[in-house]
């Protein structure tokens, strides 16, 4: 069994053995076309470490934990980072290690490397895996070469890796990775080509950028793009980016750079570079016999291709969606820009237009004002959904590539102890539920404020101004959700609840995450501990957000609310029973014609189900996602009036943690959801006061009842479930 080979030992039918990657690379070299001087470590290198790391096991454990089919992306996350944590803490079998160091002390001696991935199968024309798996550049000795390997094996289980094979019906488990050792080849022009144009098979297209091919690949820069008849080579389009970058090495890492003065009004191709790279990629399509997508550099005035694969066609009628699954990863200079945005941009925007919405007096308003004034409420929160979605979430992958930069350094055996240095950031919703736990001490406090708010009558005037700066600093954010309040009579019935308990978690301390942070940052080499201080504060910055966007959104759902209860409280006695304030086109219909008659909403009747014994299971499988142990009551939250019946010390049990519920979470001595993910609000929440947690319990508010006994378990992902 050889674990390494070169180019010269590959054939066409070693596709098996070294992946399609390499097969290719082997043919352009007997074709006599410049490709680097390419390594590659064998499917059986692969294969003989996880056997001896005993790693099979570890990827069927995690992804049985639910049906791999119902697995949501937050939960394929939190499994590929328990995988990927397993994967870089094992040792390489000493074979490997043996024939690596021969390798870098022979063909590869003194190379700065590119260390990249090459997976059977992976690349043909139904399905491209092109900047699915990772890629390390710049890697030099065999330790970090070690790494690097661990690295591109473990990227064989990213979420965006199992989603996209999810999708295309391939055998999860039976996946495997060989890993290409290249020199690295530092080009001061790189790109792509693609040898059938996706809107005209007549032309060829290009795209280029200054310097490496990374800032390409992984969206980080944006590339000059050309479109070339194949048969003439005539340029039929030329599109220059907005601003021209490009991506070199300072030390071990990637850095994008502007471009010197004379260079960034220059495209990175001339006419004569746009023939040869034309040539090559029409060179390339004659000899696999078919279209290829491939990546290039130009270096020293040579063009040396470094990979080429077959363009994807789709089989299914709806196109490659690989670039859905490319989006689940971030570069680090992609999210400071969308940090940018949002911090600067998005989220002022989005407070301007709440402000404004909600100086409208809508006791002022005619009923036809009235309908009008909740449709533009409707649209202008639909519309901010739909900005949530496209830059909101995506900002949580701070969080992620945080994650992956510290468990590259510390190799901890918990693979969320990053997490631990993201605690105490100020989140919006842990200072409005301590501002609420400061009213509630108040009235915990004063038996005839108790009495006063009981009885519907205001507290006294200290009080009522207290009331006033809680609802000046957090507008309708404080209870905006149509799931908690909306009115001061639910304010009041709130602060009674929480002031019948003491019992109250207190969120994570600074000092002790201070004390962490320091830890991990004196052990980055020093090269490195400038990127790894701009992944912290982009990781804090993402908790922070992943948490408050929701209180800011939800300020806009309560103005639309607002206005929908107005609208109720006008139509009285024409107002159906079974008429909610969330019908919002019933409502503006009513409003606007009084003597309607507005039919019942019909009930939504499911299939009928046949009702009989259930075995009641032991143990409930979840993720794991706030460590800790705790054992109390389950109190399961169905409805608003649930939160009110919440005792300190029970076990929280809910499809998910509304952002507006959290005021209960400092009650609770552990918390289970049926939505999955470290990176949902209840998770950040729970881990932000120290309480155990468990999500992505399939069923868990139907499976649990109220009374049960539950051990929540953060560490292993089990809630146990004991009933009388």
């Amino acid at each position: 069994m050889k674990l390494i080979v070169g180019l010269d030992e590959i054939t066409d039918t070693d596709g098996r053995r070294v992946g399609g990657k390499v097969v290719a690379l082997a043919a352009l070299h007997r074709a006599g076309i410049a490709v680097p001087a390419t390594r590659c470590l064998t499917i059986e290198a692969y294969e003989l470490f996880v056997e001896q790391a005993g790693l099979r096991a570890v990827i069927s454990q995690e992804l049985g934990r639910k049906s791999f089919a119902d697995m949501r992306w937050e939960e394929l996350w939190d499994v590929a980072l328990r995988i990927r944590n397993r994967f870089i803490r094992a040792p390489v079998p000493e074979a490997i290690v043996e024939d690596l160091s021969a390798t870098l002390r022979g063909e590869l001696a003194q190379s700065r490397l590119a260390v990249r991935s090459s997976a059977p199968g992976e690349d043909s024309e139904g399905a491209s895996f092109a900047g699915l798996h990772d890629s390390f550049v710049g890697v030099r000795g065999v330790g970090r070469t070690l790494d690097a390997i661990r690295g591109v094996w473990a990227s064989l289980w990213t979420d965006r890796a199992l989603l996209y094979r999810r999708e295309l019906g391939i055998d999860v488990e039976s996946s495997a990775m060989a890993v290409i050792l290249q020199p690295l080849v530092e080009g001061s022009r790189s790109g792509i080509a693609f040898g059938a144009h996706p809107s005209d098979p007549e032309l060829v297209a290009v795209e280029a950028v200054y310097g490496l091919n990374q800032g390409l690949v992984d969206g980080t820069i944006q590339p000059d793009r050309w479109s070339l008849d194949r048969r003439s080579a005539r340029v039929v389009e030329h599109l220059a980016p907005p601003e021209r970058l490009r991506m070199v090495l300072r030390g071990a890492e990637p850095t994008v750079e502007k471009l010197p003065s004379e260079q960034a009004d220059v495209p990175p191709l001339d006419e004569a570079n746009l023939g040869e790279v034309l040539q090559a990629v029409i060179t390339a399509g004659e000899l696999f016999g078919g279209p290829q997508d491939m990546e290039w550099t130009l270096a020293d005035g040579q063009l040396v291709l470094l990979q080429s694969r077959p363009v994807t066609t789709s089989t299914s009628g709806q196109g490659d969606k690989r670039a859905w699954y490319l989006s689940l990863t971030r570069s680090v200079q992609n999210l400071l820009d969308l940090r940018d945005r949002v911090e600067h941009e998005l989220l002022p925007a989005m407070d301007r237009e709440a402000t404004q919405l909600g100086s409208v007096d809508l006791g002022s308003l005619s009923s036809g004002e009235l309908a009008k004034e909740i449709e533009r409420r409707s649209r202008a929160h639909d519309r901010w959904v739909e900005v949530y979605s496209q830059d909101f979430i995506p900002l949580a992958h701070g969080i992620r590539l945080f994650g992956q930069f510290y468990n590259n350094v510390m190799e901890p055996e918990d693979p969320y102890e990053f997490m631990e240095l993201l605690a105490a950031t100020p989140l919006l919703s842990v200072h409005r539920n301590r501002e609420l736990e400061r009213l509630a001490s108040r009235v915990r406090k004063d038996p005839e404020l108790r009495r006063r708010l009981a009885a519907g009558e205001q507290g006294d005037t200290d009080f009522e101004r207290a009331v006033e700066d809680f609802k000046q600093d957090f507008g309708d954010a404080a209870y905006a959700s149509q799931k908690c309040f909306s009115e001061r009579v639910q304010l009041n019935r709130l602060l009674l609840s929480m002031a019948e308990t003491t019992a109250i978690a207190l969120p994570r301390s600074k000092p002790d995450v201070e004390e962490r942070s320091a830890a991990f940052l004196a052990a980055v080499e020093e090269d490195r501990r400038d990127l790894a201080e701009r992944l912290l504060d982009l990781g804090r910055a993402s908790y922070r957000l992943r948490d408050d966007d929701n209180i800011h959104l939800a300020r806009l759902e309560a103005l639309v609310l607002d206005a929908v209860s107005e609208g109720h409280r006008r139509l009285g006695g024409t107002w159906h029973e079974d008429l909610q304030p969330s019908d919002l086109d019933r409502v503006t219909q009513a409003l606007r014609h009084p003597n309607l008659v507005v039919e019942p909403k019909q009930p939504d009747v499911g299939p009928a189900i046949e009702q009989g014994f259930q075995a009641l299971p032991r143990q409930l499988v979840g993720q794991p996602a706030g460590p800790g142990i705790g054992t109390g009551t389950a109190r399961v939250i169905e409805d608003v009036e649930d939160l009110f019946r919440f005792q300190a010390g029970e076990v929280l049990v809910c499809d998910a943690v509304d952002p507006n519920m959290t005021f209960v979470v400092p009650m609770a001595c552990g918390v289970v959801e049926r939505r999955g993910g470290m990176l949902i609000h209840g998770a950040i929440i729970a881990r932000e006061y120290g309480l155990p947690c468990v999500t992505g319990v399939p069923d868990a508010t139907s499976m649990v009842e109220n009374g049960d006994s539950l051990t929540v378990d953060g560490y292993l992902g089990i809630v146990t479930v004991v009933r009388d």
